[in-house]
């Protein structure tokens, strides 16, 4: 579920990456990507204080994680799966989930 709304935040369908992200949350809160994606898919709606506490949710089960340490783990380098991860660093960015 986490890898859905992953991708539905990608393809800036933010409202479903919403709701695959809560699901995913209810069942295993101990992920922490569940908790970046949906920060940034909150953030890109424009909910910032929600975006914000799953951003330290995310955090808080994973400390080190950085907008940097994401980027340098791209799975492709294909140049629109690229542009569709910006959206999903520029809503992280938002959140509050630090640079390095």
């Amino acid at each position: 579920m986490t890898t859905a709304g992953g991708a539905k935040v990608h393809l800036g369908a933010d409202e479903e990456a919403v709701a695959w992200l809560r699901r995913s949350i209810h069942v295993n809160p101990n992920v922490p990507y569940g908790h970046f994606f949906l920060a940034a898919a909150m953030a890109n709606l424009g909910k910032l204080d929600e975006a914000r506490d799953e951003a330290q949710a995310g955090l808080t089960l994973d400390p080190g994680f950085t907008v940097l340490r994401f980027r340098a783990g791209a799975e492709s380098d294909n140049p629109v799966f690229l542009k569709q991860r910006e959206r999903l660093i520029d809503g992280m960015r938002k959140a509050g989930v630090p640079e390095e």
